[in-house]
């Protein structure tokens, strides 16, 4: 099948193709997540058993085993954020974009994660959309931060 081209040529070209957590990130950097579908194609190329390739695809936060949307957004949830009002942020973003946590906006547009300690501790709450940091946050801010950025993107 075309669409796993790439994957196919990557795993071909690795001298141990055990290594699991590599052929993972390069699959979900080519797909933006892990599809059942894609799992299945691994354990074919690589002969290692789908439970197995399932076990290291979850156990890891990184790997995503659902689709997420066109810009992700991480919500700090490290202690000092925690303290500084990272639930409240975090309501907030959710009820802006009328979704649940790990959900995707209808339109696909957004994402939203929690993440554990994003450093940036002094300028607690925090929030990260796809690289930017947004800082200092307050409840009433994040429709507008949310609302820009779609604008501007």
């Amino acid at each position: 099948m075309a669409k796993y081209t790439k994957l196919e040529e990557k795993i071909s070209a690795m001298e141990n193709r055990t290594n699991l957590v590599e052929i993972l990130q390069f699959a979900q950097k080519e797909f933006s997540y892990l599809s059942s579908e894609t799992l299945q194609k691994i354990s074919e190329l690589t002969n290692i058993p789908l439970t197995q390739i399932f076990s290291v695809a979850s156990y890891y936060r990184k790997f995503r085993l659902n689709p997420v949307g066109k810009h992700i957004i991480k919500i700090c949830e490290g202690m000092s954020c925690y303290v500084n009002g990272a639930a409240k942020i975090k309501q907030a973003v959710l009820s802006h974009l009328k979704i649940k946590e790990n959900e995707m906006s209808k339109d696909k547009y957004y994402s939203v994660e929690k993440s554990f300690c994003l450093g940036c501790c002094t300028q607690s709450p925090i929030m990260m959309i796809n690289d930017k940091i947004y800082s200092k946050l307050t409840p009433d801010a994040v429709g507008e931060i949310l609302d820009k950025f779609r604008a501007n993107h």
